[in-house]
């Protein structure tokens, strides 16, 4: 849809004239005029609570993306300066950490049950 030109301008001007008349056509343009300028205000005020709300989201991403790469650059700094061109062979940083410690294990569901409810079929169960 383009713009409009002076002579569908007319034409409009003149259906509204005959539909509403000539009493309410000026009551009809501020009314108009009004709706314009709150819509256009609440269009802005919408536009601005979003940008500030999509900053909000986008902060704390680039403050873990920053981190991130900080990290990968101190353990490339720490990789190279551990390779053997200090002097040292590396044997300090090398060493294998302890294994963890075994985990207990939990009842099963079955070894849970009530001798009393343990009558129901292995189906039911």
């Amino acid at each position: 849809m383009g713009q409009l030109g002076i002579s569908e301008m007319v034409v409009i001007f003149i259906i509204a004239l005959l539909v509403f008349g000539p009493k309410k056509l000026p009551e009809l343009g501020k009314s108009l005029g009004k709706g314009i300028r709150e819509f256009r205000k609440h269009t802005e005020e919408l536009k601005s609570s979003w940008d500030e709300h999509m900053r909000e989201v986008e902060n704390p991403i680039k403050d873990v993306s920053r981190d991130i790469q900080e990290t990968a650059r101190d353990m490339t700094n720490d990789f190279y300066a551990s390779d053997g061109s200090d002097g040292s062979n590396g044997s300090e940083s090398t060493a294998a950490p302890e294994p963890a410690p075994a985990l207990e294990t939990t009842p099963t569901l079955t070894e849970s049950v009530p001798e009393s409810e343990s009558a129901l079929p292995k189906e039911h169960v």
